[in-house]
């Protein structure tokens, strides 16, 4: 793996670089779509490469481990065989979905206990044992497990989870320096800042992280009900103080102009599940604004879904249309919405990274911010 930071935008802190992984480069700052069963919901991995030309997607330790199970995907050669993706993976360690199963799970210093969503069943998920199924799993980027703590989070509660994770850092790094790779390619161990909101844990976390000097640094429990200031805040404050010769990826961040205002801080990378989850329930994000398709604003609407698109179901088919399936409960609406919502990101991070290397990023920015915020006309 290699970084090369290209350009740093004299107006803010926004940087355009290039991530080379063992299956490919990544142009940055990008967005990753989120296969968190080993496929983004409603899209193809042709779609994704041909129409929209996605770099890098994630994977869920979580939901892999539980469906279709280890055993499975190492019989199939990792899951870049599995499901047919030939470029670079990330995966998450788990902590985030854990952490979300509220009372069907148990944080000790060993590790995580949890019953399963699917069935019930009991599991373990330690530092060690995660960094294994990574491996199974075969990800150029592994994720350290971490806690994700809530919002709001009481400080003591935030300190002690902080220093959790520190000390499971430290036994993911062992666990990942006594192991190789099952597939011939190198894997990368990426550690995550935590610390709640609390700019002083934040801080201390963000040194601990960039003491212990991994290729990737992440940034995790932001985005999980803060006000946008202290999302930016804390990004602001981490960003600060972790490595600039190394990519900065904030995690499950966010909507279009969280991207863009994190950009400005100096993020490199991100992964949401909103361009996928709110396709489902209609809301569709394009060049003029926000789209709620079900409004019957829309129902003899018969422009494009969006002309910029570079999926070309959303320059062929018409607002009307997609209306139609959505209303219909068409597994097609699903499909088109979802193909032009992560469409929409991706064009989003590359038109940002472009106005960085051209010196443009900031008035670009402030331009093209109230039209992707609000509502299409």
């Amino acid at each position: 793996m290699s970084f090369e930071l290209l350009k740093t935008d004299s107006g803010s802190s926004a940087r355009a670089g290039l991530l080379r992984l063992p299956h490919g480069e990544v142009e940055t700052p990008i967005f990753m779509p989120v296969g968190t069963a080993g496929t983004v919901k409603a899209i193809h991995q042709h779609e994704l490469k041909t129409q929209i030309g996605a770099q890098i997607i994630l994977g869920n330790t979580y939901h892999l481990y539980l469906r279709p199970g280890m055993e499975i995907i190492q019989k199939a050669g990792g899951l870049h065989h599995f499901n047919g993706w030939d470029r670079p993976m990330l995966t998450d360690s788990g902590g985030y979905q854990v952490y979300s199963l509220g009372k069907q799970r148990k944080i000790k210093e060993e590790g995580v206990k949890f019953s399963s969503h699917i069935d019930g069943s009991k599991h373990l998920f330690t530092p060690e044992n995660v960094m294994d199924i990574q491996r199974q799993i075969g990800a150029d980027i592994m994720m350290a497990f971490d806690e994700c703590t809530p919002y709001p989070c009481d400080e003591r509660y935030a300190t002690r989870s902080m220093h959790m994770t520190h000390r499971w850092l430290d036994r993911c790094i062992q666990r990942h320096a006594e192991t190789e790779g099952l597939y011939g390619h190198a894997q990368i161990l990426a550690p995550i800042v935590q610390g709640s909101t609390y700019p002083h844990l934040r801080r201390q976390s963000a040194e601990y992280i960039a003491s212990r000097n991994m290729p990737i640094n992440a940034i995790g429990g932001l985005s999980v009900g803060e006000p946008h200031e202290e999302l930016y805040a804390m990004t602001q404050l981490v960003c600060a103080i972790l490595p600039k010769e190394k990519p900065r990826y904030l995690m499950g961040v966010g909507t279009p102009a969280n991207i863009l205002e994190s950009i400005a801080l100096g993020i490199d990378m991100f992964d949401c599940v909103l361009p996928t989850r709110n396709a489902r329930h209609g809301l569709i994000y394009t060049s003029r604004g926000i789209v709620h398709i079900r409004n019957h604003k829309w129902k003899d609407c018969f422009e494009p879904i969006d002309p910029q698109s570079p999926a070309s179901t959303s320059r062929e088919h018409t607002l009307a249309y997609l209306r139609h399936l959505v209303i219909s409960g068409e597994a097609l609406g699903a499909m088109v919405a979802s193909l032009q919502n992560v469409a929409f990101y991706l064009s989003l991070v590359r038109d940002a990274r472009k106005h960085i290397l051209d010196g443009t990023f900031s008035t670009w920015k402030a331009a093209v911010l109230p039209v992707i915020s609000n509502p299409a006309d």
